[in-house]
């Protein structure tokens, strides 16, 4: 991308990927996208479990019921943790880490999509963070946000209208 703002109206959710495998390189350069990310006291609580393995990717799908199908076809997903005991604003900290690396990833022309995890569950109740904890290890002090996947597009979104960016969501000095 030759700028931000670009980059911003041009990133959009994808959810279907070719079967071409990310670079080393790349996915080396989208951790640290997220290792660089700011957090709450310089805490850098997060944790990134790298999900490349087929099998696996097929097992995540079952996190949640709706919005998880993307998690099939990707060649790579990056689970999102933060130790909750070390850091207070753990969701933030973990958020902005997931954001940082959806822009790498853009930056690099590849696709993303956000998979919601945090207060979702299985379709048979299970606690989606359980179901993640239980299916790769992680342990109980680790709160997790999200999955992200990651490909080469197999889909195109029109960029961003910023005609219909919502202004009159902005308030100057006061509401």
């Amino acid at each position: 991308m030759d700028n931000f703002h670009n980059l911003c109206i041009n990133r959009r959710s994808i959810r279907r990927y070719t079967d071409q495998p990310i670079s080393p390189d790349d996915v080396k350069t989208i951790l640290e996208a997220g290792l660089m990310a700011p957090t709450s006291k310089s805490s850098r609580a997060w944790q990134f479990i790298v999900v490349e393995e087929p099998e696996m990717l097929a097992r995540l799908c079952d996190v949640k019921p709706l919005g998880a199908n993307s998690l099939k076809t990707t060649p790579l997903a990056i689970v999102v943790g933060v130790d909750t005991t070390r850091t207070e604003p753990w969701i933030e900290d973990g958020s902005v880490a997931a954001s940082f690396m959806q822009l790498q990833a853009a930056d690099l022309g590849l696709g993303s999509c956000w998979v919601q995890v945090h207060g979702r569950s299985t379709a048979d109740g299970t606690p989606s963070e359980e179901y993640l904890r239980e299916l790769l290890g992680i342990p109980e002090t680790i709160s997790i946000v999200c999955i992200l996947t990651i490909g080469h597009k197999n889909e195109e979104r029109k960029p961003m209208d910023t005609d219909k960016l919502l202004w009159e969501n902005v308030h100057v000095g006061k509401w």
